[in-house]
């Protein structure tokens, strides 16, 4: 479709493509290989696709809803899974809207989006880079302390040739 939409598109020396993607392709997913594999050849069309007709004045940007509440494809993936589950694995602790993607699309495709182009705007309240919690944030935090002070210690690393001069 986008190769069909070109000339018209840089006729138009303002075009925008929206592509609509996936998260699920970011880590893995279970049985999800077909998906996940559409998916992530549409992220490189996205990126591929805004460098090289970007001098035409197209812009190409693609959205990639996560968890989104009373959707067609939340209802197939989540199966018998409750909503309570689902938002444990969101940090936002909320499942996304209809209307968040909505307002993630007026905004690429406005003035306000104007000097994107070949990103994928994410819309998952970081759901994808969710893990499960394996320490207390507290001994977490102590121990992170611990290693900074030992790094601070250590001091700034130096040079061991002398640096170019270009």
């Amino acid at each position: 479709m986008s190769h069909a939409s070109f000339n018209s598109l840089k006729d138009s020396k303002n075009g925008f493509i929206l592509n609509i993607t996936a998260t699920l392709h970011y880590g893995a997913t279970w049985y999800q290989t077909h998906a996940s594999a559409a998916k992530a050849a549409i992220d490189s069309l996205t990126r591929s696709l805004g460098m090289e007709w970007g001098e035409y004045g197209i812009r190409v940007c693609g959205i990639a809803p996560g968890p989104i509440a009373d959707t067609a494809g939340m209802s197939k993936l989540k199966g018998a899974l409750s909503d309570d589950i689902i938002t444990k694995t969101i940090p936002l602790g909320k499942m996304g809207t209809k209307w968040d993607v909505a307002m993630g699309a007026i905004f690429l495709a406005s003035a306000s989006g104007a000097f994107v182009t070949g990103e994928t705007l994410v819309m998952d309240g970081a759901a994808w880079m969710w893990k499960p919690q394996v320490a207390p944030k507290k001994a977490i935090k102590a121990l992170s302390r611990r290693s900074e002070g030992a790094s601070r210690k250590v001091g700034v690393a130096q040079p061991t040739q002398p640096v170019s001069k270009l």
